[in-house]
């Protein structure tokens, strides 16, 4: 059973759910979100639009392929759906009411329990959190062996700090799509002398490591990282979930279809954000079952993903929310803006500015990128149009 509170207002969406259900177009309104129940048995689909009908809310059910499963789907404010949902008394069925109104809950909370953990760590969940990306690679798609050498790596890393980063992503492998995977010992060739040159010179960073390798986590993690930062969400390296659970680490869970080298090999989504919805789900309950308790997740923007699928999670950000962990957006510089404007490399970080932007404004609250100083008029400008009081001090910033 997956339990998703649908972005139905956007009008794409509301076309193609509107075609799955069979919904009138008369009945879009721009103020509305779907409650999508889905993989339910006979009994609590009817159970759900039952309690919808009853109290003049439109509810549909959608029978799948698989014999006696069902989805379900119903229209409303967020405020109407809570009210419905707390108002219901069924002993029969309260934990499906109650994991759906933590949905809701989750959905529209900015200052949700999740971020506590980020608190504790001393970042600053009042306003959007900058993840520094530092490449110790000879190959990366944007600054491929720029930063290769040790010491070029510890500059930038402090120019990074200076320029107000908040976490340094230090990685040792290239993820850009079609990369080969390099091994265990000369990824950590790469990554834990600059780790250590970091920790020497600015002790009091927050570093995260970005690998798929246990081995390597485990290495980097007994130098004093703080999170893992895993494109796999756990998946290449059954070993990983117990490493980042004997250090009571920070783990990223992301989605990616496939490995770098062939996941652009014609990737395709019926519904990109449900399934990676789904994932997220499923690899969230599978480290919380090995011990981990402080989570991110990131729906992987550019892994496995055709071109209109990264935009579309833009769209959608918000939606991942209610999986009740903090959500991190990573698009810096990345093809889906190469591509749409037909710009080079160099030419993106004013774009990359822009769609960060609009993911933050639709609920990312880590922002992975590579121009800090952009990313600063991003959280100023951001924290403006939050507070807008607060320009009569800007001088002050």
């Amino acid at each position: 059973m997956t339990i998703q509170i649908i972005n139905i207002f956007e009008k794409f969406l509301f076309k193609r759910y509107g075609k799955k259900y069979g919904i009138f177009h008369e009945l879009f309104a721009p103020d509305q979100v779907g409650l999508e129940v889905r993989n339910l048995n006979y009994e609590k689909a009817l159970f759900l639009k039952k309690t919808f009908l009853t109290k003049g809310f439109i509810s549909y059910l959608k029978e799948k392929p698989q014999k006696g499963k069902y989805d379900f789907l119903t229209l409303g404010t967020i405020s109407s759906l809570y009210e419905i949902i707390s108002e219901t008394n069924s002993s029969e069925h309260d934990e499906l009411q109650t994991v759906i109104y933590g949905k809701l809950k989750n959905y529209t909370d900015d200052k949700r329990q999740a971020l506590l953990f980020l608190e504790e760590m001393g970042l600053n969940t009042q306003s959007v959190i900058s993840m520094g990306i530092l490449n110790v690679t000879p190959d990366s798609f944007s600054d491929g062996g720029k930063y290769f050498e040790k010491e070029k790596a510890l500059k930038h890393t402090i120019e990074m700090i200076d320029e107000g980063a908040d976490i340094i992503d230090v990685g040792g492998v290239s993820t850009r799509p079609g990369a080969e995977d390099v091994s265990n010992s000369e990824e950590s060739e790469r990554v834990l002398p600059v780790i250590e040159m970091i920790l020497k010179e600015k002790p009091e960073t927050i570093l995260s490591i970005d690998t798929t390798k246990s081995s390597v986590a485990e290495e980097a993690l007994k130098l004093g990282v703080k999170i893992v930062n895993d494109i796999s969400g756990g998946t290449f390296d059954k070993k990983m979930f117990g490493t980042v659970s004997k250090f009571k680490a920070v783990m990223v869970l992301m989605h990616t279809k496939g490995k770098p080298k062939e996941m652009q090999k014609n990737p395709y989504y019926a519904d990109v954000v449900n399934e990676i919805f789904e994932f997220l789900e499923t690899r969230i309950q599978e480290a919380k079952r090995a011990g981990i308790r402080k989570i991110i997740v990131d729906p992987g923007i550019g892994f496995g993903k055709r071109l209109s699928d990264n935009y579309e999670i833009i769209s959608r950000a918000r939606e991942f929310k209610a999986l009740g962990h903090p959500l991190l957006i990573g698009l810096s510089r990345k093809s889906m803006l190469g591509n749409a404007l037909n710009i080079e490399v160099g030419e993106r970080d004013v774009p990359t500015v822009i769609a960060e932007t609009l993911a933050v404004k639709n609920g990312a609250d880590i922002i992975r990128t590579h121009n800090i100083s952009y990313f600063n008029y991003l959280k100023k400008i951001n924290n403006f149009i939050n507070n807008p009081f607060d320009l009569e001090n800007a001088r002050n910033i």
